[in-house]
């Protein structure tokens, strides 16, 4: 191998070429040596991060763990102990600046999620980052085309989409269990936001980098408000329950019913708007358009979708489906009712469903969510909640909160990436960072 050619390099230009090749990448064939292992860097050691971590670095006999990132010490220091020949940073400008990383795992809260992100995929990463994707809809956007135009291999974190029970549900929607479907309903009971800006200033915790939490979003004043765990109460890191559970939530009718920008996005009810803090409840009614038919499945009509957070749910639950699906999917078909959530499904009517046998399973069971993604980068393969897939998902779950702040329906141009008439909305449509940061 030519010197010049860093590890890196070569890991991304083979599986690039093998992907249009149709053939295995060099190194399963002996790349530096048969027991080669992709090189990962991980921004963000604690909490959820921590599960990503945890989850990654088991695949002990695909990956290595070359390099730490954290804002905070503390965590550092604890991810250290666990894996202490990993390099530790804590900004992550610098963890991709490391030239032996071939693979990044983005778990920061949202408003960084997209500058990590492009930052890695620019200098030739593959990246899992966690959901949603990114904090604004523009943002989202850019990572789309950068992974389209450097080919790298992506995952969103929606780990719930490699579970067997959201594939028997697609399934038996896309074999017409239920019939056409023109109504769908998803729900979730969690809450944040409802909360005003703090005004004390309590000093910044020893060992936490207050400024390069901020990234590209600031100034601002430290406060246990805003971190290390309640960021998604404010607009200034993240979207709210919207934001956060759409992407598990309506990720099952997205996969299901083959849906990617809806045409609009209406606010039915809701808390009176507030400029710093999310909706603590909120109901949004998205538009989708038909679709044409794909791999054998007939045409299938436009649908209407309803949101619902902060407890709300949908009228046409009984009184023991409210209890016992506090978090859900309905979907509502020309033959019958589908009730879902992350481990349990219905045919509704029951009495009309009696005996009744569900297709032949057609998708596998998953080999993990974060095994998937790396076997991918080793084979050349493809993930099933790349950032095609899962960028439009979360541009889905953005625009309900866009739609929220403006207080009216938008009609919107997704090619356009604006509100069609309501220039108003384009504040929170587009991304804006303080100096010294770009996407």
């Amino acid at each position: 191998m030519n010197t010049a050619l860093t590890r890196r390099r070569f890991l991304s230009q083979t599986v690039i070429s093998s992907a249009t090749l149709g053939v295995a990448p060099c190194f399963l064939r002996g790349f530096g040596s048969l027991n080669q292992k992709i090189n990962v860097g991980f921004v963000g050691v604690a909490n959820r991060a921590a599960d990503n971590l945890s989850e990654v670095s088991k695949l002990t006999d695909l990956v290595n763990v070359a390099a730490l990132c954290d804002v905070d010490d503390r965590y550092l220091a604890q991810a250290r102990e666990k894996h202490p020949g990993a390099k530790t940073y804590n900004d992550f400008r610098r963890l991709i600046d490391q030239k032996d990383i071939d693979a990044v795992v983005v778990s920061t809260p949202d408003h960084t999620h997209a500058v990590a992100t492009a930052a890695a995929i620019r200098t030739g990463r593959h990246v899992y980052c966690e959901k949603p994707l990114t904090r604004t809809i523009s943002e989202c956007r850019k990572i789309e085309e950068l992974t389209k135009k450097y080919k790298r291999i992506t995952q969103l974190g929606t780990q719930i989409h490699a579970g067997d029970n959201y594939r028997r549900v697609v399934e038996l929607v896309q074999a017409g269990a239920i019939g056409p479907v023109h109504e769908v309903h998803v729900w979730v009971s969690a809450s944040y936001g409802g909360m005003n800006k703090p005004t004390d200033k309590p000093p910044v915790p020893p060992g936490l980098h207050w400024d390069l939490w901020l990234g590209p979003v600031g100034p601002s004043d430290y406060h246990p408000d805003y971190a290390p765990f309640k960021w998604r109460n404010w607009w200034a890191f993240g979207g709210g329950s919207l934001a956060d559970f759409g992407c598990h939530f309506m990720d099952l009718p997205h996969w299901a019913l083959d849906l990617r920008h809806p045409l609009s996005a209406e606010p039915l009810a809701g808390p009176p708007v507030h400029p710093d803090s999310t909706p603590p409840w909120l109901i949004v009614r998205y538009e989708y358009p038909a679709r044409p038919a794909i791999e054998g499945r007939p045409p299938q009509p436009p649908v209407v979708l309803t949101w619902y957070h902060g407890g709300k749910q949908p009228a046409l639950l009984d009184e023991e489906q409210s209890k016992y699906f506090r978090s859900g999917v309905m979907f509502v078909g020309e033959k019958g009712m589908l009730l879902a959530d992350y481990t349990r499904r219905q045919l509704l009517p029951e009495k009309d469903f009696a005996g009744f046998q569900p297709p032949p399973q057609s998708i596998p069971k998953s080999i993990g969510h974060h095994r998937e993604w790396i076997e991918a980068i080793r084979n050349g393969g493809k993930t099933t909640c790349n950032f095609d897939y899962s960028g439009a998902l979360t541009e889905a779950a953005l625009l309900g909160n866009v739609a929220y702040r403006v207080g009216r329906k938008i009609v919107w141009d997704a090619k356009a990436l604006r509100a069609i008439g309501c220039q108003e909305a384009d504040q929170f449509i587009q991304h804006s960072y303080r100096k010294g940061w770009k996407l």
